[in-house]
């Protein structure tokens, strides 16, 4: 009996360490591994023109592209529509070989804007050039009533529907000014992935600045993961902010202020960018502030997720008055509202959102205000006077799906809930005889009777 008992001690470790080995194995290539990139061959012409910000203040842009294989003479034409003035802005240029194919990137920074105007421009790579796109600034630093929108992870498929989603979201607001993206707006760092963005971005980008995070997508898998020079000639305003190997940013609007992390990164890079934001956070004279990173600071799929970007992040959005928490990731909608030391809500606000065709499960927990499973999703945040509003819709519907109002007055800040009456869409088929969804349909109901029971329905 002894024996037996002393094989058991020795043999049962031995299981252990074998099953846990067998499992790391089984998801070495999920963790670590990159999918062989195509090969490729750049276009001889001007494309993938995007429009961006520059510097950090509102009236800066930067317009980058990419052309052929080889470095050529480039340059930005750029005329002011009204006066039919006309400047040439020399482009600087970046030869990038990926893991399949080598293209020219280019970056023609602008700096002399003015507000309140109309420009067109043309960029020109040695004797090829682009057709001309058009935007314009608005009122600058004065201005109190602007908005922008936001989505967070797009992640298309090739030959998806992001094009279309983001059309539908232009032309019901407009208004908006530019647009933010909380990360994986790629799905993979490859060359047919950086062309299905683009073409999700066909007409927007080239006409409205664009800002986007790093995502966890963009990043090739290693031990260390490591982010292509490629992403920053693209989203060209890191070329200028970077901290160290650390894509961040900030953009000062009108009396908003935006800072931008890569909560993907490993935990010294993201104590470097503690340090950054905390500087930021502080110096900043903004009346609202608004934070972009892609992983949740609060998970939605559970307790202990992202535990080190909430560790590094939290209480310094927090304390320096963060009004609003944009974020990606985990592919549904949540909104939580912060709570002061008498219960009442007050900022800062956290929004998870997506716009992928892609959806994960998540739990439900009650820290959270609202969720959302079922669509895709984008917001608009829209400062008007003493009031800023995040505006949840639904895409392609544009159905208002969540609102809340943050309003400012003095040193007073109030928040006012306009989503609760709005039903939420929790619909999940589940698939016969797959105990797992009948699981989450579970969770789901029991979602839905807490709800009723605390009167919130």
């Amino acid at each position: 009996m002894m024996k037996t008992k002393t094989a058991l001690k020795t043999l049962l470790p031995a299981i252990v360490v074998l099953a846990l080995g067998w499992w790391i194995y089984s998801r070495f290539d999920v963790w670590f591994g990159n999918r062989p990139e195509p090969a490729y061959t750049a276009s001889v012409s001007p494309h993938r023109i995007l429009l961006t910000f520059g510097t950090a203040d509102e009236l800066s842009r930067n317009v980058s592209w990419q052309c052929d294989s080889v470095l050529r003479s480039s340059c930005l034409l750029l005329a002011d529509t009204l006066r039919r003035d006309t400047l040439k802005i020399e482009a600087t240029g970046e030869v990038f070989r990926s893991r399949s194919g080598v293209a020219a990137y280019y970056v023609a920074r602008l700096r002399t804007l003015k507000p309140d105007t109309y420009y067109s421009y043309q960029v020109r790579t040695g004797s090829q050039a682009s057709e001309w796109y058009h935007f314009r600034t608005f009122n600058g630093a004065t201005a109190d009533n602007y908005s922008f929108l936001y989505s967070g992870d797009v992640q298309d498929t090739i030959g998806g529907k992001a094009n279309e989603l983001l059309q539908t979201a232009w032309k019901a607001n407009a208004d908006a000014e530019f647009m933010v993206f909380g990360g994986d707006l790629t799905e993979r760092p490859m060359d047919k992935f950086w062309a299905e963005t683009f073409r999700g971005l066909d007409s927007i980008g080239q006409q409205h600045p664009v800002l986007n995070v790093t995502g966890n997508h963009e990043y090739l898998k290693n031990l260390v993961r490591s982010l292509e020079r490629r992403y920053s000639l693209v989203f060209s305003y890191f070329l200028d902010s970077m901290v160290g190997e650390n894509q961040v940013y900030t953009l000062r609007y009108n009396d908003m202020q935006l800072f931008l992390l890569d909560s993907n990164r490993e935990f010294p890079y993201l104590w470097t960018q503690k340090k950054w934001l905390e500087e930021a956070l502080r110096s900043s004279t903004a009346r609202w502030k608004i934070v972009v990173l892609h992983h949740p600071i609060y998970s939605i799929k559970g307790t202990w997720n992202n535990l080190v970007q909430r560790l590094m992040f939290g209480s310094l959005i927090e304390d320096y008055g963060v009004d609003l928490v944009l974020q990606g990731h985990e592919h549904a909608y949540a909104r939580m509202t912060n709570h002061d030391a008498d219960g009442q809500p007050t900022t800062p606000v956290y929004t998870v959102s997506h716009c992928s065709p892609k959806t994960y499960r998540i739990d439900f927990s009650d820290r959270f205000d609202r969720f959302g499973i079922s669509d895709r999703f984008y917001q608009k945040v829209h400062v008007h006077g003493d009031t800023l509003t995040m505006t949840t819709y639904t895409t392609p519907d544009n159905q208002v799906y969540d609102a809340v109002d943050i309003i400012k007055q003095g040193s007073a800040v109030q928040l006012i809930d306009r989503g609760s009456n709005i039903p939420e869409r929790l619909d999940f088929i589940p698939r016969p005889g797959k105990k797992k969804d009948l699981r989450y349909q579970k969770k789901i109901e029991d979602y839905k009777a807490r709800k009723v029971k605390d009167g919130n329905v």
